[in-house]
């Protein structure tokens, strides 16, 4: 079949055998393992290495992470505009999963996080107390402003164009190209097959399993620390030790793992989507009973500051000296970094829901729409904390901690008896949902791409992510957001390399798709069809279609017999070994059917003695 016809693959038309990858689940596991001994036993030590190392990276390596965030948006604003755009993220006649309105409910969902009330009250005013170097003056109108642009600028555009990124990239090569879901396998434009499954494929899920766990530990850290003020608060106790602290990881650990075991992640997906309207809920209530009016007016004003500033703020850098480099470390570079590490579970969440979508309408909606849920949460608290501090409300003096203004602003609100057990829950469940979903996505990444790994694989990356937190949390001492942020930033600069070589292939493979190669020989055949018709007709000739002379037709100079644009659609058996297949009836030429992979597969063993999970479609 011609390059230019083919319809498209989807993964689930492919015979592939899952199984655990032993080189990626090895080398990942023993790394983790041996770094999680060495912080519980000698977290001082960790402290110290991260502190020196973070510093270092901060004044030679942070342009990366900056990089890294302005390329993202640039690329997706190319994509939804360009040629590229009516590319499917699935085969040519597909059509979307999900409803609009469902699929933009689920990325709503994906949007609402730990984040918003860690920092959306506590963001804004710190920035309005103390505004970033070479800005505004503190405690102003222009502060007010310039603190919902610099909220919005961390939570905005900026990261929801790398998650739509790499959720583009790994949409288009698992339900365009055929490919597994691993994101090694975006990479095979660049590294050829026999690389991709050997060891640059592999170092790359490796470095996705890393990054992952690092980025979802910070959040399960983050989530305990504004638990564990709750239960400061509504207990009366003084202050928790980082003790205190663990012994919440470990309840809220013991809860995942009976979800993981217990087989009800149907429940717990049930009580994520209850979790998100209380959420709403929340935001709604303080919109309601705060200064709704003041609200109401800085919406749209802090979104314009944001718009405006976008590029000044893009362009910070050590460039703007020692204030702007100690700004970037504890704010800006940590969230990039955040946001880098967060990619791969992400990504693939984002992959999965979007499948039938244009790559125009995934790169806008996917980009945007997040956008502003994340604009309209951190004006409604960040403006409700700002009027609080304003008007001398208690414990909004600026020197508490982000989670005890929290629960300071809805002290100063009606209901504060009830708030802040609702409070409690919704984090408690944000991290048992966060937990299991990165552990899947984990699981995955280690099984060959298996999108129902094994139920201990599942665990055991679950129970790492607790221990890593746990780090972090001694790491930091009495800070424990420091250690948070040190080592996440120290695991996200060499994932910006992977994700920089990510954009490369994903541009590669759509200059080579079927789509894009038709609409390269429409322009060019209308382009010689007209220019002939002007010569021998005039202004009275008409188009047709015929045999072009030698050399003049439509794709005279594309070779569409090229390896490069033919091998990735050549089908293959489960063993690897190229198999005949008729792209108009579907038939295969050994004679294969769905129904023999589920018949024989059972009970089967890969080439490592373990036991495989057939191809079929288990979404």
């Amino acid at each position: 079949m011609h390059p230019g016809l083919v319809p498209g693959i989807s993964i689930d038309e492919q015979r592939n055998r899952f199984g655990l990858d032993k080189m990626v689940f090895g080398i990942t596991a023993t790394l983790i393992l041996a770094f999680i001994i060495w912080g519980v036993t000698s977290p001082d030590s960790v402290a110290s290495t991260s502190s020196s190392m973070f510093s270092w990276a901060m004044e030679n390596t942070g342009w990366l992470l900056n990089i890294v965030m302005i390329t993202a948006l640039i690329v997706m604003v190319y994509l939804a505009f360009s040629r590229f755009g009516q590319i499917k993220l699935g085969k040519d006649d597909e059509e979307p999963e999900f409803s609009r309105f469902s699929w933009i409910a689920m990325m709503f969902g994906a949007g609402i996080g730990v984040g918003i009330f860690f920092f959306g009250p506590s963001e804004p005013l710190s920035y309005y107390l103390s505004p970033p170097p070479h800005t505004v003056d503190a405690d102003t109108p222009e502060a007010v402003h310039q603190a919902m642009a610099q909220a919005h600028f961390h939570w905005g555009l900026s990261p929801w164009a790398l998650y739509a990124l790499v959720g583009g990239a790994l949409a288009y090569s698992t339900y365009r190209r055929g490919r597994v879901s691993l994101l090694s396998s975006v990479f095979r434009t660049l590294f050829g097959e026999n690389q991709t499954n050997g060891f640059a494929g592999r170092l790359v899920d490796i470095m996705a399993i890393i990054a992952t766990l690092f980025g979802t530990a910070a959040t399960l850290g983050l989530s305990a620390i504004q638990i564990g003020t709750g239960v400061e608060i509504v207990s009366g106790a003084g202050p928790l030790a980082n003790s205190a602290l663990i012994i919440i990881i470990a309840v809220l650990t013991l809860a995942f793992i009976i979800s993981a075991v217990s087989g009800v992640s149907r429940g717990i997906r049930y009580l994520s989507n209850i979790n998100i309207s209380l959420t709403l809920g929340l935001i709604l209530f303080v919109f309601l009973v705060g200064p709704t009016l003041f609200l109401l007016n800085l919406v749209p004003s802090g979104a314009a500051s944001y718009a405006s500033g976008l590029i000044e703020m893009m362009g910070k850098s050590l460039s703007w000296g020692q204030d702007t480099v100690d700004f970037q470390a504890s704010w800006t570079a940590f969230y990039w970094a955040w946001w880098i590490a967060w990619t791969p579970f992400v990504g693939m969440f984002i992959a999965r829901i979007s499948r039938g979508r244009t790559l125009r309408e995934f790169s806008v909606v996917t980009t945007l729409v997040p956008t502003a849920i994340l604009i309209l949460a951190f004006t409604i608290f960040g403006g409700t904390a700002i009027t609080q501090h304003r008007n001398g409300a208690v414990g909004m003096d600026g020197d508490d901690s982000s989670e005890q203004i929290l629960f300071s602003m809805f002290d100063n609100l009606p209901l504060a008896q009830i708030t802040p057990w609702i409070i409690m829950f919704v984090l408690a469940v944000f991290f048992v949902t966060s937990t299991d979903s990165a552990s899947v996505i984990m699981g995955t990444l280690s099984e060959k791409g298996n999108p129902e790994p094994r139920k201990y694989t599942v665990i055991f990356w679950g129970l790492c992510m607790m221990g890593i937190a746990v780090v972090m949390l001694l790491a930091g001492g009495e800070d424990a957001l420091s250690g948070l942020q040190n080592l996440t930033i120290l695991i996200a600069i060499p994932f910006s390399v992977v994700l920089i070589g990510l954009i490369v292939a994903f541009i590669r493979d759509l200059s080579t798709d079927p789509a894009a190669i038709r609409r390269n020989y429409a322009e060019t055949a209308i382009h010689n069809a007209v220019v002939k018709g002007l010569e021998e007709h005039g202004d009275d000739f008409e188009l047709s279609v015929g045999r072009a002379e030698e050399g003049h037709g439509a794709g005279a100079d594309f070779d569409s017999t090229s390896q490069e644009v033919t091998e990735w659609y050549q089908r293959t058996d489960e063993a690897g070994n190229a198999v005949g297949y008729d792209y108009g009836s579907g038939e295969w030429a050994d004679g294969w059917t769905p129904d023999d992979d589920r018949r024989d597969d059972i009970g089967d063993e890969d080439a490592d003695g373990d036991p495989v999970t057939p191809g079929v479609n288990r979404d």
